[in-house]
């Protein structure tokens, strides 16, 4: 289970930035920004770090909101499963760029492209967008693209 982060910076008129995946896992798929936690690294390190790598914005960790924690399963290749601390990032510095593992765009929230992200992500990341905090379990079917089963629960208020 590899541990990993998801970053959605958010714009003070409540646009998201996604990116679209060039190249590796879930490529031409819309996404956040993140990957995995390399060696030495916490999450909120890796977020960091993957944000900058991805998009040329720069973050502090204190600026990252914890939204949301999701296990993912893979049923038919059980090496992409991976869980992942989810950020909202509403303050950062520098200005986004086109970088070659992701094409950044603004998106207003009514008008994700859900039909070219994640399946499951129609359903977690509204919630996300209602103040909701979120923790569950993602398992995708055999195709590693339909999802099979999904159980989200409301995280804990701090």
């Amino acid at each position: 289970m590899r541990p990993t982060t998801l970053c959605f910076p958010v714009r003070s008129d409540g646009k998201l930035l996604l990116g679209r995946k060039k190249r590796g896992f879930g490529v031409s798929k819309w996404n956040g920004f993140g990957g995995k936690i390399e060696a030495g690294e916490n999450f909120l390190q890796c977020a960091v770090r993957e944000l900058r790598e991805e998009t040329g914005l720069m973050a502090r960790e204190e600026d990252l909101e914890l939204v949301g924690f999701l296990d993912f399963h893979f049923s038919a290749s059980p090496d992409l499963d991976h869980i992942g601390f989810v950020y909202f990032l509403r303050h950062w510095q520098g200005t986004v760029q086109e970088t070659e593992e992701m094409e950044p765009k603004w998106f207003d929230p009514a008008a994700l492209p859900y039909d070219e992200m994640w399946k499951g992500d129609r359903t977690w990341i509204p919630m996300l967008l209602k103040k909701e905090k979120v923790k569950g379990i993602i398992t995708f079917a055999e195709d590693n693209e339909h999802v099979q089963d999904m159980e989200l629960y409301p995280m804990p208020r701090a």
